[in-house]
């Protein structure tokens, strides 16, 4: 490959069949990301520009990036950022990748924050890796005082990081679950909380992308996929206000479980709801 006649059109082209035969899920927006990537522009312009030749440099850096696309590093991890309830965050490999289905997370916390009906709701992201979840909640109820927790520095860092790139505010909290959180912090009104879910045994067999490159602490949740489950659901049930609510991410196949989880520790109001996909996604309760 050559910087002569290489323009827009022509190279993404190429990429698009190069991923095709490399059997990557979505070759043609992979090329289209890295492309507008390595150019500084947004995908639009790459097609009112489809004619415009690629400089010998921007040729350079788009080859290093398909090569690292080819190595099946996620097309986040080298951009360095994801879109998220329309919100372009920054990510890292010290963080999962905020992915589409975690929006059902988001859309049934705002729900129950309206029923709770509080003028300045305390919420509790636990776990919050990009702080994703957290920044999108503050985006959408400016009024609450959002608190974020994860056990990872690299992880909490970035999600100061977009917050002040989002322009909202988070109180970020270092430690495990709601251990981390001050008592002086008040009792939330909602608890929130994106766990590992994914089994031991399963981790191997995720796709490469998740698998060797993504954070295993913030994968793994153990044997059935919720140890941490059994951990956070007793701590939310003494720290929240008597109108509290719990929003859960879950895993394919694990409603049952949760539901049982919540339903011992005194929840009501239990309710599964699904993502896009129709997988069952999210499990929320409410203290009686």
């Amino acid at each position: 490959m050559t910087s002569e006649s290489w323009t827009n059109l022509r190279v993404l082209r190429w990429t698009t069949e190069r991923f095709e035969r490399e059997g990557l899920d979505s070759p043609r927006l992979d090329a289209e990301l890295l492309l507008a990537h390595c150019l500084g522009v947004d995908r639009v312009r790459l097609y009112v520009d489809f004619e415009r030749p690629l400089t010998p440099e921007e040729l350079a850096r788009y080859r290093q990036t398909i090569q690292r696309r080819l190595g099946r590093e996620p097309v986040a991890y080298i951009t360095g950022a994801r879109e998220f309830w329309s919100l372009s965050l920054l990510v890292s490999r010290d963080v999962l990748i905020p992915r589409p289905e975690s929006e059902t997370l988001v859309e049934r916390s705002l729900a129950l924050l309206q029923q709770i009906g509080e003028p300045s709701p305390l919420v509790v992201d636990v776990g919050t890796g990009s702080g994703a979840i957290a920044v999108a909640l503050a985006t959408e109820v400016p009024d609450a005082r959002v608190v974020a927790v994860d056990i990872a520095p690299a992880a909490l860092e970035l999600a100061r990081a977009n917050a002040d790139r989002t322009g909202v505010s988070l109180s970020l909290f270092g430690g495990d679950l709601l251990d981390a959180v001050p008592d002086d912090a008040g009792a939330p009104d909602l608890i929130v909380a994106n766990l590992p879910y994914v089994t031991s045994a399963e981790l191997e067999a995720l796709q490469p992308e998740v698998a060797r490159w993504e954070p295993r602490l913030a994968l793994d949740g153990g044997e059935d996929g919720l140890d941490l489950f059994r951990r956070l659901i007793p701590q939310a049930v003494r720290r929240l206000r008597t109108t509290g609510a719990i929003v859960l991410e879950i895993g394919q196949g694990q409603s049952e479980r949760v539901i049982d989880l919540l339903g011992r520790h005194g929840l009501v109001e239990v309710e599964v709801h699904r993502d896009l996909a129709g997988i069952a996604r999210v499990v929320s309760g409410r203290r009686s």
